[in-house]
C-alpha cells in the first residue's frame, strides 16, 4: 500500500477495494478455466463461416483477448435478466423490485451514483442470496442463460472472440456480473473463463459480502492486469473490447483496445486515440440497447432490480 501513500484515505481506500476485486476475480477465473476447457469439449463447433471478424487477429502466446460482456458480447445487461430470473424464482418481492426501480431511476436521471442509495441497494441485495448455495445460482444461471440471454448474443462480437480462439489465443469475459454467471456464459459460448465480481461464501454457501467491491470501472483494469500477470500475458500485445466508457481502464491497458457498440464518452475517446470501433446496432436496436430510460417501471424494476440484486449480493 506504500505506492498509495499520496491518494486521500478515501481514494486509498477505492483504490485498494479494486484492487482487491480485482485479484480476487483473476483467482475465481484461473480456478475456474480448467473446468470450462474440458466442458468446452462436448460443445459443437461455431458456424462463422458467414461472419468474418471485422479486426484482424495475429497467432501470439502472449496474447489474449478480453471481453466486456453487456452490449459488447450480449445485448442489454446480464444482471437485468439475471434478476428477471431471480425474481421469477422469487428470490426477491415486489417491494424489493419497487425500491430497486426508485435507485436506478435516481441514478439515471441525476448522472450519478448517490452514495447512500448504492450502499442502500448493494445491502438490500446481497440479502437476497445470503444463504444460498453457490452450487444453487450456478445451476439458477444454467437455466437463465437458456431463457433469457442465448439469443441476445451478438454474432458479430462473438466471431470476434471466435477469430482470437482460432488463433490460438485465450479469451476471458470481464463483467460487472457476479463471477459464477459469468462463468457460465463464458463455457456456453467455448471461451477460456471470465472475470467477474466475488461474492465471499463459507463452506459454498454465500455470506452476503463482497470481495472487495463489484468488478466496475478500475476494478475491471485490475482483475485483467492481475490475470495478465498470472498468466504470463503482455497486455501491450493483447487485445480488449467494450461499449463503455467505464472501461476506459481496462481497454486504455492493452495494446489493441476496440469500441464495440460505444456509447456516447467511448465513441469520442476512442476516435480521439485512433482506437479502432464497430456497431453491430442498427436502427431501433441502436435505440433500445440497455435499460430504457423511459420504459415502465415493471420493466424497468425487473432487470434493474434484478442488476442490482445481483450486484450487491457481491459486497
Amino acid at each position: 500500500m506504500a505506492a498509495l501513500g499520496w491518494l486521500t484515505p478515501r481514494r486509498r481506500s477505492a483504490t485498494a477495494r479494486s484492487v482487491l476485486a480485482g485479484e480476487a476475480s483473476a483467482e475465481a477465473a484461473r480456478k475456474s478455466t480448467q473446468e470450462t476447457l474440458d466442458s468446452q469439449e462436448t460443445l459443437a463447433p461455431l458456424d462463422t463461416s458467414d461472419r468474418e471478424p471485422q479486426f484482424p487477429v495475429h497467432g501470439d502466446a502472449l496474447a489474449a483477448a478480453f471481453f466486456d460482456l453487456d452490449n459488447t458480447v450480449m445485448q442489454g445487461a446480464a444482471l437485468f435478466h439475471f434478476g428477471r430470473g431471480l425474481y421469477k424464482r422469487k428470490f426477491f418481492e415486489t417491494r424489493d423490485l419497487a425500491r430497486f426501480a426508485w435507485q436506478q431511476a435516481w441514478f439515471r436521471l441525476a448522472g450519478v451514483e448517490d452514495p447512500e442509495h448504492m450502499q442502500e441497494a448493494r445491502d438490500s441485495a446481497l440479502s437476497i442470496v445470503q444463504g444460498h448455495r453457490v452450487s444453487e445460482l450456478m445451476s439458477i444461471g444454467e437455466e437463465i442463460y437458456d431463457e433469457y440471454m442465448a439469443e441476445r448474443i451478438w454474432p458479430g462480437t462473438r466471431a470476434l472472440a471466435q477469430a482470437h480462439l482460432d488463433a490460438g489465443q485465450k479469451v476471458w469475459l470481464v463483467t460487472a456480473a457476479p463471477v459464477e454467471i459469468a462463468q457460465v456464459i463464458a463455457r456456453r459460448l467455448g471461451l477460456t473463463g471470465a472475470l467477474g465480481t466475488v461474492a465471499e461464501s463459507v463452506e459454498g454457501v454465500y455470506t452476503g459480502k463482497l470481495v472487495g467491491e463489484p468488478l466496475h470501472g478500475p476494478a475491471k483494469a485490475e482483475a485483467v492486469r492481475a490475470l495478465a500477470a498470472a498468466e504470463n500475458l503482455d497486455l501491450s500485445r493483447c487485445a480488449a473490447y467494450s461499449d463503455s466508457h467505464n472501461d476506459i481502464p481496462m481497454l486504455s491497458l492493452v495494446g489493441h483496445p476496440y469500441a464495440i457498440n460505444p456509447d456516447a464518452k467511448l465513441r469520442k475517446h476512442a476516435r480521439n486515440l485512433d482506437w479502432r470501433l464497430r456497431d453491430y446496432r442498427t436502427g431501433r436496436k441502436a435505440a433500445k440497447v440497455g435499460i430504457p430510460a423511459a420504459a415502465g417501471v415493471g420493466a424497468v424494476a425487473g432487470g434493474t432490480a434484478a442488476a442490482i440484486a445481483l450486484h450487491r449480493r457481491r459486497r
